[in-house]
């Protein structure tokens, strides 16, 4: 006998998009990326040496004092992997939550003006997305050397145009729906509707975008420690740490390798999370 499943009894036992559940298990990809967030930003506390100090010969080969070897300075690249990911997580954190304040409120107040008003202020923040993201953390990290703030600056302004036209398509469809027409009707004050009508129902798409938001600054902000960009000197950074020690491939792989690897890592781990997140959000909204 032949089942006939609707199309709801389909979407529950393929989990909305034809692929079955346990292809996809959130327990999984959320305890990854937490692992190596945690991996990131505590692993300085339990760095066996200091990041900075020349210990032995450069480029050693992997032993029992250090177990990934040198780099190209005879600093302790164990010491540096740990102590290396904290700046990259902290940048791309702080420029994600710039670009999400800004864009959530630029959006909202496009979103409440009028039309004309409105589209005036997206075309202000439009220009912005012309240009090139790696553009804008080239010139203001070079134009304040060594400065964490206009690296995280930098971060926000690349990603801030798009989060914007993100939430302004949701507070329009929000604003154009049944419940906000009759809060207004009744005499609710535009304050009210964005407090208790809007806000709360673009928090789905604003979270996700936030988390799509974050896989780029990560790029970015490995991209701008690997062009040596941001704090200089010797202050570890797994970008910074690739670029230091691919000349050095050839003696010993471990020094541009193993940050190569988390860089990865953290971005595919926050990438699958971010992408869970969406799938997520968008049944919720169908």
């Amino acid at each position: 006998m032949t089942t006939v499943l609707t199309p709801w009894a389909r979407r529950t036992r393929t989990g909305g998009l034809g692929t079955p559940r346990r292809h996809r298990p959130p327990l999984l990809i959320g305890a990854g990326t937490l692992l190596v967030l945690l991996f990131a930003l505590a692993g300085p506390l339990v760095a066996p040496h200091s990041p900075t100090a020349q210990l032995a010969a450069p480029f050693q080969q992997p032993d029992g004092r250090f177990l990934l070897g040198t780099d190209v300075l005879g600093r302790d690249v164990g010491s540096r992997v740990l102590s290396g990911g904290r700046t990259i997580v902290l940048t791309a954190l702080a420029g994600t939550a710039a670009a999400g304040v800004v864009g959530i409120t630029a959006g909202v107040l496009a979103a409440l003006a009028s039309r004309r008003l409105g589209d005036l202020l997206l075309r202000c923040v439009d220009a912005l997305a012309v240009l090139p993201a790696l553009l804008v953390v080239l010139v203001l990290a070079a134009g304040f050397p060594g400065s964490h703030t206009a690296l995280v600056a930098s971060v926000a302004l690349a990603t801030v145009p798009f989060s914007t036209r993100v939430l302004r398509a949701a507070a329009d469809t929000v604003l154009s729906s049944g419940y906000v027409e009759a809060a207004l009707a009744r005499g609710d004050t535009r304050w009210a509707v964005l407090r208790h009508d809007v806000l709360p129902n673009i928090a789905g798409p604003a979270l996700t975008d936030t988390a799509l938001r974050l896989v780029a600054s990560l790029h970015l902000t490995a991209t701008a420690g690997f062009l040596g960009l941001g704090p200089g000197g010797a202050t570890p950074d797994w970008g910074r740490m690739v670029s230091e020690n691919v000349p050095g491939a050839t003696l010993a792989a471990t020094p541009f390798l193993a940050p190569a690897l988390l860089l990865v890592l953290l971005s595919v781990c926050v990438g699958l999370l971010a992408g869970r997140l969406a799938d997520t959000v968008g049944r919720g909204a169908g």
